[in-house]
Order: C-alpha cells, then structure tokens, then sequence
C-alpha cells in the first residue's frame, strides 16, 4: 500500500469540472466540437466533463504512452490508438489528465493542426509545471499544482491507482 495524501478533494473536483463545462459551453457555442479525450488517464475526466457541456459534441480517443510504469518520462512519446472521427475543419479540444513536460501534448496538439483541424484546444485536469519542457498553452486547467507524483481520479502509477474519487500525491516512495 501508499502512502499519499490529498492534494484535491472529490468534491472539489466535482465543482471545477462543473465551471470547465460552462466555459467550454460558452466559449464554443455554435461551432463543431470534437473531445479527444488521451487515454487512459483522461477518460473519468472527459466522461464527468463531457456530462457537464451544453452542447452538440462529438467524442473520440486517443491513446500515447511516455511513462511506462516509471515516475519519469522516457521523452518518447508512442501512439498506440488513434483518433477514428474526421477531424479537418472541425473545432478539437483534446482533454487530458495532466500536463507535466508539455511533450505528449503539445505533439498531440500539431498532429491535429497537421490533420487540418479548425482549432485546437487543451483542457487538462492537472496543470503542473514542475517538469515543463515544453511550453504548451493549457486553454482550460481544472486546477494547478506545483509538484509531486499524483494520482486518482485517472491518473496512475504503473496503470494502477486511476479509481480514486480525489487526486492524492504520493509521500512514500513507489
């Protein structure tokens, strides 16, 4: 067992994804949204957020790995599930769990431009900037944090840990 202590309480959460879903609700009135949510972290986020939005949306995944089961980044970055929707001229906000070095999405996020998508957007769960590599604009953050491992509410430690209602930060050693 960890040893982890609460970093973001369940029902804090639960408000955040609430004021996402009216944010993105105004921000893309009228326009075609696809959700790209990045598996497998992000999927209780997108499936809580998407619940949330009051609009017309489509809804699609996309799988990359850059951790293994390691706490670090290998810093290669392997699609292992591809988006299946047409993406070119539509609106794409890809929603992830945590934004950590910035590499995984903002290479997700020119593969999508690349694909002639309208727009592209990120909407992360985790906004963490303890390790940035790259500079990536996070357009919709549900919280920030400043640093230590996390997991919970679908973000893990060696594909375990995803189905804690709050984010925990691990204090013992993994």
């Amino acid at each position: 067992m960890i040893e982890k202590e609460v970093v973001v309480s369940s029902q804090d959460i639960a408000r955040r994804v609430k004021e996402l879903g009216r944010a993105i609700s105004r921000d893309y009135s009228g326009r075609k949204l696809v959700m790209v949510g990045i598996l497998n972290g992000a999927f209780i986020f997108l499936a809580d957020l998407v619940r949330e939005i009051e609009l017309p949306i489509e809804i699609d995944f996309i799988r990359v790995s850059s951790y293994g089961s390691s706490t670090c980044s290998s810093g290669t970055i392997q699609c292992t599930k591809d988006t299946e929707l047409e993406l070119e001229g539509k609106d794409v906000l890809l929603v992830e769990d945590i934004v950590d070095t910035g590499k995984t999405i903002a290479c997700l996020r020119q593969l999508l431009v690349d694909r002639k998508a309208a727009s592209v957007g990120i909407c992360a769960l985790i906004d963490k900037r303890e390790r940035r590599a790259v500079e990536v604009a996070v357009d919709y953050a549900g919280f920030t944090v400043a640093e230590g491992f996390l997991v919970g509410y679908g973000l893990d430690h060696a594909e375990q840990h995803r189905q804690y209602p709050a984010i925990y930060k691990i204090v013992s050693p993994v």
